[in-house]
């Protein structure tokens, strides 16, 4: 590709992106970190868990990126009683004019451009590994079948950190699959004050589209041809590395509080998240600063505290935020000129 003409694609990426954002504020009002790495997971393919407590517009949010994309939207409210094929779908006999019965497959909502998982965890685990399929391999098999899902395909589900009664803890094959564990936090005071004012006002401001499905597909391609470095590649390994006990570079608190550690998965979703936003910075390649930004979405999930972490409270932020202190980057090679 030219030098030119991905320049052009690069600025045309930072003004799509800021008209998502002046788009996504006439109804979300601050959150924009949280908005940012929504958007940084879909143009790098990526699932998304949204953690917080209710009201602070989760579903909202989900859905007002729907529309802004033009997407096919779908919220399925995980229940206790909740089956598997009520998300996949299910064969129904159909009987013909001429009096023949066979079977037709009903798609269920899993087939969709977005899915918002409301409340995932409050499902049993089987109906949750009904997801599995769909998340990782883009496709459901049902009975001997296997259908794939649309393009673009997006899980973004939510989960509520402090109402625990009723509630199944996601298994670590299904966690690992969500790209970014995303915080959701209480709006300043500012921002309540104009979300107040604006949802109780009668105001109904209506989201444009800012783009189609064809675009977004675009987006992806060229994120995944974002230029990195094997210098950034090295300090993505090492940073993994060390969320590991056993291994060998792993700093002591570590070995100490850490049960367990991220796989390779994490490494490549940190390298595309941070892609993903030095394209959306309009930068031209990746720098070790974008992988520290995205290191706590990408590893707070995939890091198992112990007891001892636990009892002088500290969860995995806070092992993900020492690691980046303790982890140096590496040193760039010296070359020598020759002389002949």
């Amino acid at each position: 590709m030219a030098k030119e003409t991905f320049e052009n694609l690069m600025d045309g990426f930072v003004r799509s992106r800021n008209l998502m954002r002046n788009e996504l504020a006439k109804i979300i009002i601050g959150q924009r970190e949280v908005l940012d790495q929504v958007f940084a997971a879909i143009i790098s393919r990526g699932h998304c868990l949204l953690v917080g407590v209710p009201g602070l517009a989760k579903t909202l949010m989900v859905s007002a990126f729907a529309k802004a994309m033009d997407l096919e939207f779908k919220r399925i409210q995980f229940t206790p009683d909740l089956m598997p094929s009520d998300i996949t779908g299910t064969n129904v006999i159909d009987e013909s004019e001429s009096g023949r019965r066979e079977f037709r497959f009903v798609k269920g909502p899993i087939f969709s451009n977005i899915i918002l998982a409301d409340e995932i965890n409050r499902t049993p685990p089987k109906t949750q590994a009904a997801m599995l399929q769909a998340m990782q391999e883009r496709e459901v098999s049902v009975g001997q079948t296997t259908y794939p899902m649309p393009n673009p395909f997006f899980v973004i589900a939510t989960q509520n950190p402090i109402e625990q009664e009723g509630t199944y803890p996601l298994p670590e094959a299904q966690l690992d699959r969500f790209m970014f564990n995303i915080f959701v936090d209480y709006p300043t005071s500012d921002e309540e004050e104009k979300i107040l004012t604006a949802t109780t006002g009668g105001a109904n401001p209506e989201i444009d589209v800012v783009f189609n499905s064809r675009q977004i597909l675009n987006m992806q391609k060229l994120v995944a041809t974002v230029p990195i470095s094997e210098f950034v590649v090295k300090y993505v390994t090492r940073l993994v590395r060390a969320t590991r006990p056993d291994d060998p570079t792993a700093p002591p608190f570590v070995k100490t509080m850490v049960n367990w550690g991220a796989g390779p998965r994490a490494g490549q979703y940190l390298i595309m998240g941070a892609k993903a936003f030095a394209a959306m910075d309009g930068r031209y390649t990746v720098s070790t600063a974008d992988i520290r930004y995205v290191a706590v979405p990408v590893l707070r999930h995939r890091i198992g505290c112990n007891f001892a972490a636990s009892s002088e409270g500290i969860d995995s932020v806070e092992i993900v935020r020492r690691i980046i202190e303790a982890v140096p980057e590496p040193e760039v090679p010296k070359y020598e000129k020759r002389v002949r």
